[in-house]
């Protein structure tokens, strides 16, 4: 069988790999074959090392990166894994492999080093290593296993939008992440629905997770200012305003408009787990012309109610209002505290009730405060510190 002849350019992809060369040649063995002998028992020192296989995570150093990167070349090429088969003690050469070796120029990229025009010699720009990792962390997504919970605000937002309810708006300087807000990020629509507690950075500076849910059924759990500086890189990256809540009290009459009625606050007698730990902040709000003890009779047969029985613990009148309004006012307004909460219904079907909501009762007693004066159109809901601020 023939041996392979090799060019300039394979040595050269050999030397970019870090391959020392070995000047004291082994008898029988060409000098490739020796570099490749030695760049493989760099990998498996680090095996043994470290017990494990190393990785390209950008938070790895660059030598590890770089046996990754030299291990998938090794891998792919049926001329080093033959010369290897004798010396592979640890049965590293198995595994998934690259469909071809890396070129220069593909292992410059997966090094992070951004070569400029076709002259791979030249280098214009490496990138920093914040930078690739925001990147990454934008990549990294998970299926949404409770995306069922979060398909409807996402159809809601787009009907919002048709009608001018919302508007789509640039992404500033001066615009802000908050829980429960909505943006469009790579063409698509996410929705950040919770903010981890706050902390410092080894560059003094402050930071948050966020679980960001994205409309295609995936998620991340990405910092903050990742998020931040992906949407002022993306140059179609956007905000989507807060619904406008338009007028509350209106002399107009519209389908489903009351002269008069209640806001209703329930608390549920449900046995579920995690309704018993938090019953005294589990609310449900709704809004009813009608008699309240009617409207929540027979509520342990109801999904809507959690398939338990409820208690009413606060009641409030108003007058000439439309009801239709001031529902969508309150569960928007409290839509970062909204409940997430899969329960079944008679026949074993999962149901994800909604109008319930994780909030202290007072947080209701002064929201309702606001709606009568108006000045609710001012303020906006901190589900992470459950109180109600100004804009």
């Amino acid at each position: 069988m023939a041996k392979a002849r090799f060019t300039e350019d394979d040595d050269a992809l050999l030397t970019e790999l870090g391959i020392e060369v070995v000047s004291n040649k082994t008898e029988g063995r060409t000098p490739r074959e020796e570099r490749i002998i030695a760049g493989f028992e760099d990998i498996e020192r680090f095996f043994e090392q470290h017990g494990c296989l190393p990785t390209h995570r950008e938070d790895k150093d660059i030598f590890e990166r770089l046996y990754a990167v030299r291990l998938d070349t090794i891998r792919a090429s049926e001329e080093c894994r033959t010369i290897l088969a004798d010396v592979d003690k640890h049965g590293l050469l198995g595994g998934q492999t690259r469909a071809a070796p890396l070129s220069d120029e593909e292992l410059l990229v997966a090094l992070g080093v951004m070569p400029s025009g076709n002259d791979i010699t030249q280098l214009t720009h490496v990138k920093p290593r914040a930078e690739i990792r925001a990147a990454e962390e934008i990549a990294q997504r998970a299926p949404c296993r409770d995306f069922n919970a979060f398909k409807p605000l996402f159809l809601r937002v787009q009907e919002e939008l048709k009608s001018g309810v919302r508007k789509i708006l640039e992404f500033k300087n001066n615009a802000q992440i908050h829980q429960g807000g909505f943006f469009i990020l790579g063409g698509q629509k996410i929705y950040v629905a919770a903010m981890g507690d706050e902390f410092i950075t080894k560059y003094d500076r402050t930071d948050r997770r966020l679980r960001v849910i994205y409309d295609n059924g995936t998620e991340s759990d990405i910092l903050l200012r990742s998020l931040q500086r992906a949407l002022h890189k993306d140059t179609a990256g956007r905000r989507i305003s807060d619904p406008s809540l338009g007028p509350l009290f209106s002399d107009s009459r519209e389908d489903g408009d009351i002269e008069s009625g209640t806001i209703y606050v329930l608390r549920s007698l449900s046995d579920h787990p995690f309704v018993q730990e938090h019953r005294e902040v589990i609310h449900k709000i709704g809004v009813t012309s009608g008699d309240i003890t009617r409207r929540i009779a027979g509520a342990k047969l109801d999904p809507t109610f959690l398939m338990a029985d409820v208690e009413v613990v606060a009641t409030y009148q108003l007058s000439n209002i439309s009801r239709i309004k001031l529902e969508n006012l309150i569960h928007r307004f409290f839509e970062p505290a909204k409940l997430n909460i899969e329960i079944k219904d008679r026949f074993g079907n999962p149901i994800v009730p909604r109008e319930w909501f994780l909030l202290p009762l007072f947080v209701i007693d002064e929201a309702v405060e606001k709606i009568k004066d108006g000045s609710i159109k001012n303020a906006q809901y901190d589900a992470h510190n459950s109180i109600i601020s100004l804009k």
